[in-house]
């Protein structure tokens, strides 16, 4: 699998290698936070030349059942279908970025990932890496009307993920890390879904950890360290969760970086939480 980060002057090479005959490289705009603002209007405002606006909401996830948490992830069909009209073909080189320390662009990496993209990367350090490496900005959306559909062919299961019961036993014989602030993982507070706290087992990782001051990730052997201190070793199984599964793949994506291969709890605490059913831990520890 080809690294699955990139920087700016990484990506300038690639887009202009591309420009003059080179192997096609596709860029997303995948600008998306919690409560907004909304990402189109900042991607019209200005983007890497040549970007495509995906939004997270309706072309990353899909509306289901309050069991199934916030962002169900996408039926195969209807993710291949956005991807064609993204203008994805198989083999190309896709390059996802955001605003937001690449915490969207992380489900975008992911979910690409799992529904069989052979070459995904993200933008290390986000948009302003992009901008302060001196590169322009494109305005408007003509790189949105201008897109050729592609034909690009998407299945899911291409990445290990986590059901519930999956999610409930993992902590018997492997590591189940929290994404989320530490705060809402011991419990303190629960600004979004019906229950505080964090599931049985698992441990406290933050995605902020990952990165840098800069807001890029720290390096491999950083990030190995990291997660090697928190019980993550290659004789053991990993998986991860988050609110709603969006975060969850910036802490994927770290391990990833770290050389482990992590599973994702999609649904992640968004459907713990409503699943009357399911126990519930507070407090720092496991």
């Amino acid at each position: 699998m080809p690294h699955p980060l990139v920087t700016a002057n990484e990506l300038a090479a690639l887009l202009d290698d591309a420009a003059s005959g080179g192997a096609p490289v596709r860029v997303l705009d995948v600008r998306w936070s919690l409560g907004g603002p909304a990402g189109l209007p900042l991607y019209r405002e200005g983007h890497i030349p040549g970007a495509v606006y995906v939004d997270l909401d309706t072309e990353l996830a899909r509306q289901g059942e309050p069991q199934e948490g916030r962002h169900p992830l996408p039926d195969a069909a209807d993710f291949q279908a956005a991807a064609r009209g993204w203008g994805l073909n198989d083999g190309d080189t896709v390059v996802v970025y955001d605003d937001w320390n690449s915490l969207a662009a992380g489900r975008a990496w992911w979910l690409l990932r799992y529904m069989g993209a052979s070459d995904v990367r993200v933008l290390d350090g986000a948009l302003s890496a992009w901008t302060t490496a001196g590169h322009p900005l494109a305005v408007g959306a003509d790189d949105m009307t201008s897109v050729v559909p592609g034909a690009i062919t998407l299945s899911a299961g291409h990445e290990p993920v986590l059901s519930a019961d999956d999610a409930a036993s993992l902590p018997a014989n492997g590591v189940l890390l929290d994404a989320r602030a530490g705060e809402r993982y011991r419990g303190e507070t629960e600004p979004i879904d019906p229950r505080a706290g964090h599931i049985p087992g698992a441990i406290s990782a933050p995605t902020s950890a990952n990165l840098d001051d800069a807001g890029h990730f720290l390096d491999p052997d950083t990030l190995r360290e990291r997660y090697e201190a928190l019980g993550v070793s290659v004789d053991r199984a990993v998986g991860v969760y988050c609110g709603s599964g969006v975060t969850a793949a910036h802490d994927a994506l770290a391990l990833t970086v770290a050389g482990f291969r992590p599973a994702v709890f999609p649904g992640s605490w968004s459907a713990w939480a409503n699943q009357p059913e399911r126990p519930v831990a507070t407090g720092a520890t496991p």
